[in-house]
């Protein structure tokens, strides 16, 4: 972190990692899950058969941080509404404790069928109030070409608390003018990049390639968070492989590539 960051933080944001795309940010007393996928190995069906080995998802368990912090969840953020981003075991643990959520405008109508308690929708470039800060919809796009018009609507959010690291949550997406004027205009002090290259049967990926991952983490103007790997079956990137793409780009002191149940401080 730069010093000038350092100067201005009054207080450590801790991003806790749970495994793909779920995750906690700690900060000022508030504790904020990102797209929970909650239920136990297994309990979803494989999301390719013939591409990749035909497991059930998730293919690991939840780790035993998880259940530390779940009972201190004050706020909730989703990005789009897929079966790894907040399947029905996250469904039901929302609902019972009544966690406000935060969510893309175009996803507001399907969450309240499902009884979230939806507190604030996010709209593409407009920045709204949130827990004493901002959060602003940013467009992804769910892969190359084709897929991502059946891959539905996604959303990635610039999010700054007051007294924290600006966070950049890019979500499926692969590299667009978006990331490319967030980086530009926004300048987050940390990135969190979807780095499994997911792909289904057919189709081209659903999430960046192994060029675009690296091309995010060279262009990114602050620290990186490399996740969504090794939790769903479609996703091939392994933590080892991009790490030693990282390593030979000299960018390992920037880029994280958190193993599951792992814990951040910035």
């Amino acid at each position: 972190m730069r010093l000038e960051s350092l100067q201005k933080h009054v207080s450590n944001m801790k991003i806790h990692h749970f495994r793909n795309a779920t995750m906690v940010i700690e900060a000022n007393n508030h504790f904020i899950l990102v797209d929970p996928m909650l239920g136990p190995k297994g309990s979803l069906p494989p999301f390719t058969f013939f591409r990749f080995k035909p497991v059930k998802n998730p293919i690991v368990e939840l780790p035993e941080i998880s259940k530390t912090f779940l009972d201190k969840i004050t706020h909730c953020v989703i990005t789009h509404n897929h079966p790894d981003h907040i399947d029905k075991p996250a469904e039901d643990f929302l609902k019972e404790k009544n966690i406000p959520v935060f969510c893309s405008v175009k996803d507001e109508k399907t969450f309240s069928k499902k009884g979230l308690n939806i507190v604030k929708t996010i709209e593409y470039w407009t920045k709204s109030e949130f827990l004493g800060g901002s959060i602003e919809g940013i467009p992804a796009q769910h892969g190359y070409g084709f897929v991502a018009k059946p891959a539905g609507n996604v959303m990635g959010f610039f999010i700054q608390l007051s007294h924290q690291p600006s966070i950049y949550l890019s979500s499926d997406t692969i590299y667009t003018d978006a990331v490319d004027r967030v980086f530009r205009d926004y300048k987050p002090e940390v990135s969190i990049v979807a780095a499994g290259s997911a792909q289904f049967d057919i189709f081209k990926p659903l999430l960046m390639t192994m060029d675009d991952i690296l091309k995010f983490a060279k262009n990114a103007p602050g620290k990186v968070i490399a996740n969504h790997m090794e939790a769903v079956n479609h996703c091939p990137t392994k933590r080892s492989t991009l790490r030693t793409n990282i390593t030979e780009l000299s960018l390992l002191e920037k880029v994280f590539i958190p193993e599951d149940g792992e814990t951040l401080t910035f």
